[in-house]
């Protein structure tokens, strides 16, 4: 038996600087890579920091004069909030969308998660005819524009499949938590080319002699996949469980298509886009709305953030 490497792990300055990736490591670690960092990072938090102000400022001082001047006279308000959360239906009353958004976000990143894993661990150690194609034209899907698949996907919901004169499928007249349904469905369809090419790329690279000892053993696919895979991979399920939510929670496209028309559904940024007007004048309603929507995908976002960026690091450098 071995006795385990005593080196401590390679890292940026470690690394060979022959090497590429000491190469890179080398030039970000400079201080004029660390300048450039940072004026990239306050550039990116100043209109963030001017739109927590701004939410806080009262209508008139919002609409007159710019978010800066808070600093020369602080005069702060939670009217904003109260308006936009609470207030009447044509302010806001973003309460019952923020619930909603939930329910299309959390169930759509649990179906494209799920089904990510499951066909990745297939693609990767599944012998069957056409494997490897499937995987090109599951890779090809990324570059095809959802736009394309709108149309057909609300026509399928509103007026069912008929073929041949036959009607296949009926339309769908969903009602009640079910509603939902035709807005998880696009989303789900749409993730699942980018989320089964990320965890493959992850479960093809665990080591061969791990899996051949569980067959061994007399494991099965589904033992393996639910007590190895699964524990080995938990970086790449949280970082697509990141993209995933957040690009559901962003939204604004398939929400007004397939949701934008029921409030019992519609999610925050239908509503948002409703609250900007048709000369976006509320820019008080405006600011608190944007910001509670924010609020959520940068909490999910910090709290997972060590895990997401294990994954997106995982297996790509060795050393």
């Amino acid at each position: 038996m071995s006795s385990p490497d005593p080196r401590p792990p390679a890292t940026a300055a470690t690394r060979p600087r022959g090497t590429a990736v000491g190469r890179v490591g080398a030039r970000l670690s400079t201080r004029a890579a660390s300048a450039v960092a940072v004026v990239i990072a306050v550039l990116w938090t100043v209109p963030t920091a001017g739109l927590l102000i701004s939410s806080f400022r009262p209508e008139q001082q919002i609409k007159t004069t710019g978010w800066w001047t808070f600093f020369t006279s602080p005069e702060t308000t939670l009217r904003n909030y109260q308006e936009v959360l609470f207030g009447r239906p044509s302010s806001g009353q973003l309460a019952s969308y923020f619930i909603n958004s939930f329910s299309i976000a959390v169930p759509t990143m649990v179906f494209v998660v799920t089904l990510a894993a499951l066909a990745a661990y297939a693609l990767a150690w599944m012998d069957f005819p056409g494997r490897d194609w499937i995987f090109v034209g599951i890779f090809a899907l990324q570059v095809v524009p959802l736009q394309m698949a709108l149309v057909p996907l609300l026509t399928l919901f509103s007026q069912g499949l008929v073929v041949g004169g036959v009607q296949v499928l009926p339309a769908w007249d969903l009602q009640g938590a079910f509603q939902f349904t035709q807005v998880w469905i696009p989303h789900t369809i749409f993730g699942l080319p980018l989320g089964i090419f990320l965890m493959h790329n992850f479960i093809s690279q665990l080591p061969r002699s791990l899996i051949d000892a569980a067959r061994v053993d007399g494991a099965g696919h589904g033992q393996i996949f639910r007590s190895i895979v699964l524990p080995l991979t938990v970086p790449a399920l949280v970082s697509l469980s990141i993209f995933q939510f957040l690009w559901v929670w962003n939204d604004l496209l398939v929400a007004l298509i397939f949701a934008g028309g029921s409030v019992e559904v519609a999610p925050l940024t239908a509503r948002l886009a409703e609250m900007a007007g048709t000369r976006g004048n509320e820019w008080q309603r405006l600011t608190a709305g944007a910001f509670v929507s924010m609020v959520v995908p940068l909490i999910v976002f910090f709290s997972l953030q060590r895990y997401f960026v294990r994954g997106l690091l995982a297996g790509s450098m060795k050393g």
